[in-house]
């Protein structure tokens, strides 16, 4: 028997047999939670990217606590949103790009895959770029060799989904806990005000057009398409139900987990934004508009320490986002059109992208944004449908949205497509 299929057997069927424990009620607790932790961590991972470093760090640096509410209210939505593109997993045993394939007009598949392909590469330019930044500053590698560096890291994280669902799971898990652990040691560092922290993370403020188009860019930069898309993949046929009565229980166990990732996600946002709020605000440094610009801000003000701890988080961010994103690319081709490419090859397909970017001599923040745009016009597509086949009995049995379920994240689609109309007005020169 090859180690391979060893260490498959091994990971994978470890964590299905503790499952089926959980689910027959005999592992309780937190030991009954554990093996059904893995998917939301891995979707996590795009809303701690490269993006909502520069959104964050630019927001506390101009405005200080001031936009925080934005971030609870933009985590509080993707945890519905990942809640319920988990759920239809769970419930169908197919993503959502599957199940639209199935649902929809073949011509309207093909519209939509188009879109999610330029959202998937628009997304990986964010995280490669972040990356490549990170490798720049960090360890002095020129910006095109850092980029082929990121691509090779990336694979190599990616081929261990050879060996079975879980290892790749726990390796993006440790990633989300070393940008955790990291943010944890910035806020030693920086020493926020946190009677400013908990007001402003519940009193919503908007001053002016700027400060409006933060708010924006901070929820543009957190819910993403691709990982709408690649949630249900990861929670499809990882435990098999045996019946409806398993679907809910795991339905449940999968609630709880998003419950845990995304706060985790959305507590590092938060201190990203009051990090940037309490060394960059309060001292003056208001134009902190980019990653490079707040290491080099960093070091003098806090230290090296500091800003190598930023650096850290920053690899760990673009290596693991960028390794989802390749991930949501192959779910979205294979799941709209029915075929898939080696991987090595849209490995190599999507950082073609960055490599010209670079090449050119770009400027990486001005490509970040313009990046958020194109997210912008696709994110609606995916979350609509989201909510369309959740609602929808004959598709998600005991598992369809409560009423109520429906109402709340309908809001939340209408929040986003708004607020990503503003963005958009305002990106081409629009004003209030």
């Amino acid at each position: 028997m090859s180690v391979t299929t060893t260490s498959l057997q091994t990971s994978d069927a470890k964590a299905v047999r503790a499952a089926r424990a959980a689910l027959d009620h005999r592992r309780r607790g937190l030991r009954a939670l554990l093996p059904f932790l893995g998917p939301a961590f891995v979707a996590c991972v795009a809303y701690i990217d490269p993006g909502n470093y520069a959104t964050n760090i630019q927001s506390g640096s101009e405005f200080g606590y001031r936009l925080l509410w934005v971030v609870v209210l933009a985590n509080l939505m993707a945890m519905l949103i990942q809640h319920l593109s988990a759920k239809l997993g769970i419930a169908t045993g197919k993503s959502l790009p599957e199940i639209c394939r199935d649902h929809f007009p073949k011509w309207l598949t093909y519209v939509m895959w188009a879109f999610s392909e330029v959202a998937a590469m628009a997304t990986d330019i964010a995280e490669f770029l972040g990356a490549t930044v990170g490798l720049n500053l960090l360890l002095h590698i020129p910006m095109l060799w850092g980029t082929l560096v990121t691509g090779v890291v990336t694979y190599l994280i990616l081929t261990l989904d050879r060996l079975g669902f879980r290892p790749l799971e726990k390796f993006i898990t440790a990633f989300v806990l070393i940008i955790a652990l990291c943010y944890v040691v910035e806020t030693v560092f920086s020493k926020p005000n946190w009677g400013q922290v908990a007001y402003h993370s519940v009193v919503p403020w908007l001053g002016n057009q700027a400060a409006v188009l933060l708010a924006v860019g901070v929820i543009g930069a957190t819910v993403m398409p691709h990982v709408v898309y690649l949630h249900s993949s990861l929670t499809q046929n990882r435990i098999q139900p045996r019946d409806e009565e398993d679907k809910v229980k795991i339905a449940r166990f999968s609630a709880k987990e998003v419950a845990i990732a995304m706060s985790l996600a959305g507590l590092v946002n938060l201190s990203m934004m009051f990090m940037a709020a309490s060394v960059f605000h309060n001292t003056g440094h208001t134009g902190v508009a980019d990653i490079s610009t707040a290491y080099k801000t960093l070091t003098p003000l806090l230290g090296p320490a500091s800003a190598a701890v930023f650096l850290i988080s920053l690899l760990a961010s673009g290596f693991s986002s960028s390794a989802v994103g390749t991930m949501a690319g192959q779910v979205i081709m294979q799941g709209f059109v029915g075929f898939t490419i080696p991987l090595w090859l849209r490995r190599v397909i999507t950082m073609i992208p960055t490599v010209i970017i670079v090449a050119l001599g770009l400027n990486p923040t001005e490509t970040l944004v313009l990046s958020q745009v194109v997210l912008s016009i696709v994110l609606p597509m995916p979350v609509v449908a989201l909510i369309y086949f959740t609602r929808r009995p004959d598709i998600m049995g005991r598992l369809v949205n409560r009423r109520l379920t429906t109402w709340v994240a309908s809001f939340c689609a209408s929040v986003i497509v708004v607020l990503n109309m503003i963005l958009l007005y305002l990106s081409f020169g629009g004003s209030f």
